[in-house]
């Protein structure tokens, strides 16, 4: 067992493996990692699902078996709801012993519906049923539209994992829609004690953006290279932390409401000047998750250190936001950059896995 990953679950944070593969949802590396490595949880999006499909034979099978008449679409789905409801049987453990607060496995619904509230919704629903599982989030982009469907979900009763937030002002938006879901569930007399959510904010990708722009800059502002990412991320713990409590929370908690984690995304070190580790512990704290790459995993697994640094120096975070601001660089922009990049390369990747699909069952097609 590492004593490294286990202090970390033991400081409040949950570890979540931030990828899924055919391979290792069958030759028990998963259940070792559950076992070993108190891993609680695991997301998935179309960039991991493209490299998964792409890689190997290991789908190959059961797509012979994909009638022919079902679109590529609906054919990875078919695929990806059969790894999703797996990976969800290898976490039940997790999840009942644990009552619910953790055990979760991610499914994203299609890039493309995006700023499409109702037909997210829909599809919500559709891999909702079809996987057919407690313990699985169904993950919804952070964007205007996409508060509206999580506002709905969670008034279903389905667990959101909600993706690609950057600023404070979208992760206010989706805490929003998070109560009034649960507000409007249990006005119409449903329980809530038992649906989970994460607000899942992406961290390096904001310091990649704004070191680039100071890079260009003089030493001073050079100096405030790889404070952005972390700063602006204590402020979202700030924040998770005043809208979860008072009054209106606690009405809902009373009755068994659970709090929507915020959960800590893109946490690789893209930076080779920077520590490999730094996202992961500089943002540790009750009631958080970090979504691990496998080689972030195994890097905090060989020399991460633990301590309760969410809440640490936010006034200096708060300083080192201001400062950028006075440079010229708006967070602002860099973040509605950011999220529209994200979407972006998602659809982008969710194309080119439907491309390989088609490629694949035609060759299987052929080969038959």
């Amino acid at each position: 067992m590492s004593a490294r990953l286990h202090a970390l679950h033991a400081a409040g944070q949950s570890l979540w493996l931030d990828y899924i593969d055919r391979t290792m949802l069958s030759n028990g590396d998963l259940a070792r990692r559950i076992a070993e490595d108190a891993l609680t949880g695991m997301t998935s999006n179309p960039t991991i699902f493209e490299k998964a499909l792409a890689e190997g034979a290991a789908y190959d099978e059961q797509l012979a078996t994909v009638p022919a008449a079902l679109s590529d679409r609906e054919a990875f789905f078919v695929l990806a709801t059969t790894d999703v409801r797996n990976a969800c049987d290898a976490f039940r453990g997790v999840y009942d012993s644990t009552q619910g607060v953790d055990g979760y496995v991610s499914l994203e619904v299609s890039p493309d519906l995006a700023r499409d509230a109702a037909g997210t919704v829909a599809e919500a629903r559709r891999l909702w049923a079809i996987v057919d599982r407690p313990n699985l989030m169904i993950k919804v982009p952070g964007t205007v539209e996409g508060a509206d469907a999580i506002r709905q979900l969670i008034a279903d009763g389905i667990n959101v994992n909600v993706t690609l937030l950057f600023s404070i002002e979208a992760h206010a938006r989706v805490i929003e829609a998070y109560i009034a879901g649960l507000e409007q569930r249990a006005a119409a007399g449903h329980a809530i004690d038992r649906i989970g959510s994460v607000a899942s904010f992406f961290v390096s990708r904001v310091d990649s953006a704004i070191d680039k722009q100071l890079g260009s800059m003089g030493a001073d502002a050079q100096a405030l290279q790889g404070k952005a990412a972390i700063a602006n991320a204590k402020l979202a713990y700030r924040l998770f932390q005043a809208s979860f409590s008072g009054p209106r929370w606690a009405a809902l908690a009373a009755h068994g409401a659970r709090v929507q984690r915020p959960l800590w995304a893109s946490t690789s070190t893209k930076n080779p000047a920077y520590r490999d580790v730094i996202y992961v512990e500089e943002l540790i704290g009750t009631d958080t998750v970090n979504t691990l790459p496998p080689a972030t995993l195994e890097a905090f697994r060989d020399h991460g250190e633990v301590r309760q640094s969410v809440t640490e120096s936010v006034a200096d975070a708060e300083r080192a936001l201001v400062a950028l601001e006075a440079k010229g660089v708006s967070l602002q922009a860099v973040t509605d950059t950011l999220l529209a990049e994200g979407l972006a390369s998602f659809e982008q990747s969710f194309v080119t896995l439907l491309a390989g699909l088609a490629r694949k069952r035609s060759a299987l097609a052929a080969s038959v």
